[in-house]
């Protein structure tokens, strides 16, 4: 069965190359051109993965972003015609997985899908040995891809859950920013290790009590992250 692609830009020939590119490779793909429809669209329909433009009528790729992450971990992906790294960094607070700067190539469109694509497939297969992960208040279910605290469901990203999850299987073990990257995004994402700090800092506010103080993620200083 062909995966399902919601695509959401304002610019009709950009949504219209995508989609029959897609479409080529056997996706199924919806069309939203402005942040409402999106939301709407995002709501009603179960997707594999989001391409989200930042710059839309009626709410912006950012709020959309975060509203969607309220209720799905759907990979979502943001085009933004801005190559400054905040608005990428901005993206990626908001919840986004990926980021892709206008203009681009489609190829690489479709390369970076299938990579998140792939690992998302993987980690899927991969679960299935090891159910639930259990640390203090803390459970880790492995096949629903949820988190709960003190038995209270916390809404991660799909790369928040992901770093959970490999830290977690792997107690003590302290992974660099750099490993960390190359295992969770893939060695061909863009980005840059900061990335990796803005997820940790925003999985912390979630799961932490006092994130200042963590008792699940903890620093190597100079060294990259753990969990305990």
């Amino acid at each position: 069965m062909g995966k399902r692609v919601l695509v959401v830009d304002d610019e009709k020939l950009i949504v219209k190359g995508v989609r029959f590119s897609l479409e080529q490779d056997g996706m199924e793909v919806d069309c939203a051109y402005d942040g409402e429809e999106a939301l709407a669209f995002a709501k009603s329909n179960k997707y594999d993965i989001i391409l989200l433009d930042v710059m839309l009528p009626k709410m912006d790729g950012f709020e959309v972003c975060q509203q969607i992450r309220e209720f799905s971990n759907t990979p979502i992906v943001m085009l933004t015609a801005k190559g400054e790294d905040m608005d990428k960094i901005l993206g990626l607070e908001y919840g986004a997985d990926d980021y892709i700067t206008k203009p681009f190539n489609i190829l690489e469109v479709k390369a970076r899908i299938k990579a998140i694509m792939r690992r998302t497939g993987k980690k899927s297969e991969e679960n299935v040995s090891s159910r639930v992960l259990e640390v203090r208040d803390m459970k880790l279910d492995c096949d629903g891809r949820r988190v709960y605290i003190k038995n209270r469901e916390v809404n991660l990203t799909a790369k928040e859950f992901e770093v959970l999850e490999l830290l977690m299987k792997n107690p003590n073990k302290v992974y660099s920013r750099e490993n960390l990257l190359k295992i969770v995004w893939g060695s061909d994402y863009p980005g840059d290790v900061r990335t990796v700090d803005v997820h940790i800092r925003r999985l912390r506010e979630k799961i932490e009590e006092m994130p200042s103080e963590p008792i699940y993620v903890h620093t190597k200083w100079g060294v990259g992250y753990y969990f305990a």
